[in-house]
């Protein structure tokens, strides 16, 4: 079933935006289109929760107001990985008090992204 509500992240290069949810997250592409290149929308699915792509060559630089939240298992084994996809890590993860471990990083568009654990 798809989601209700589809977060959407508009991006100058759309390859380069799909590798980093794809290979961080282990997104499975759901949807491209068209079906041939060049790509103008690509949905994907990260456990079971849909994110849609977007290609857009007149985007504005620099991010979205949007921030993504993503549950994973290790946010402390997927940190060194963000900066190898072209993200940008933005400090040390913390231990929050209502039981989750947030680490806050950047996609190489420069939107936010929490990645989440829980504790």
């Amino acid at each position: 079933m798809p989601s209700s509500v589809l977060p959407m992240l508009v991006s100058r290069d759309l390859p380069r935006l799909a590798t980093f949810y794809r290979d961080l997250f282990g997104a499975v592409e759901t949807e491209r289109v068209p079906a041939e290149e060049p790509t103008f929308y690509l949905g994907l699915r990260i456990g079971d929760s849909d994110l849609g792509l977007v290609s857009d060559a007149d985007a504005p630089e620099g991010p979205q107001r949007m921030l993504l939240s993503i549950a994973v298992p290790d946010v402390d084994a997927l940190l060194p990985r963000v900066s190898e996809l072209g993200g940008r890590v933005e400090g040390p993860p913390n231990d929050m008090p209502w039981g989750q471990r947030v680490a806050h990083v950047q996609d190489p568009d420069g939107n936010a992204v929490n990645l989440t654990q829980q504790l």
